[in-house]
């Protein structure tokens, strides 16, 4: 078994919940293979970790032209990482599902490529504020620090550092500090996973939407129906909303952020907020 840390951090949905989920899953699966229908778009949802991915599965999930596949599913993903092409395109060439809905989270960097792969695409990236995004982040992975400095020493093995731009890597460098606490290192990977987005042109590729967890949460009828109309998805009404709760939305910085960091992810978050600001 591997001993790498866990890409996801603990799940907090009760065990009565993901129980539900599940026979809801398979229910949906019956009766999907009892009537197949070939795909017609592929879905990826995007984000950094512990933005509230799982919570925008859940909500695509209760859709019946979905099949939807988690971080956690051995079949799509090894350790959290998704798996070749070759295995993901059988996947989508089995599913008896109109819509493949797969995360894509440690691959922030590949997002233009796979779209291009599996047109046709689309893809959600939530976006939660730095400030709880760093909270929760710090209560669910270790080493934040270590990395920031393996990162800002030009380490590219893994998923973090893959795809990173000079420029970014160069910050990370500028800005690291040894006595850094764990919740700025958290700050500086929603910066360095987020800003992935701009260095691939996304913001201009009509197939990728912005989603902000705090609207999501806190205005979920409006929000859930426009994530649906933008799958081109049927159905989405009370029952589905219902599955929205409002979670932490606090925006308070975490204690022992230096204000050069903070200021990186606010003005970062001020350009999402600008891109969701002119969509039609």
């Amino acid at each position: 078994m591997s001993t790498r840390p866990s890409a996801t951090g603990h799940d907090a949905r009760s065990l009565t919940m993901r129980l539900r989920r599940a026979a809801w899953r398979y229910g949906k699966l019956v009766r999907q293979r009892l009537r197949p229908r070939p795909v017609s778009l592929h879905v990826f949802v995007a984000g950094m970790q512990r933005s509230g991915t799982n919570l925008l599965m859940d909500v695509l999930d209760a859709s019946a032209d979905t099949q939807v596949f988690h971080e956690t599913d051995p079949r799509a993903f090894d350790v959290y990482e998704m798996r070749g092409e070759a295995v993901i395109r059988g996947l989508v060439d089995t599913s008896p599902a109109r819509v493949f809905v797969i995360k894509a989270l440690c691959e922030l960097d590949r997002i233009r490529v796979l779209m291009d792969d599996f047109a046709p695409a689309r893809t959600l990236w939530l976006v939660r504020d730095w400030r709880d995004s760093a909270r929760s982040a710090v209560r669910s992975f270790p080493n934040f620090v270590p990395q920031w400095r393996r990162l800002a020493n030009g380490d590219a093995e893994d998923w973090r550092g893959r795809g990173m731009s000079p420029a970014t890597r160069e910050l990370l460098a500028a800005l690291y500090r040894p006595d850094a606490s764990e919740a700025e290192g958290a700050a500086i990977m929603w910066f360095y996973r987020n800003v992935l987005y701009f260095e691939q042109g996304l913001a201009a590729d009509p197939r990728v939407r912005v989603v902000f967890y705090e609207d999501l949460v806190q205005a979920p009828e409006r929000e859930g129906a426009a994530v649906y109309a933008f799958l081109g998805l049927a159905g989405f009404g009370p029952a589905i909303a219902g599955r929205i709760h409002a979670r932490s939305v606090k925006h308070r910085s975490p204690p022992d952020i230096a204000p050069a960091v903070a200021s990186l992810c606010d003005e970062l978050l001020a350009r999402f907020k600008a891109v969701a600001g002119g969509r039609a």
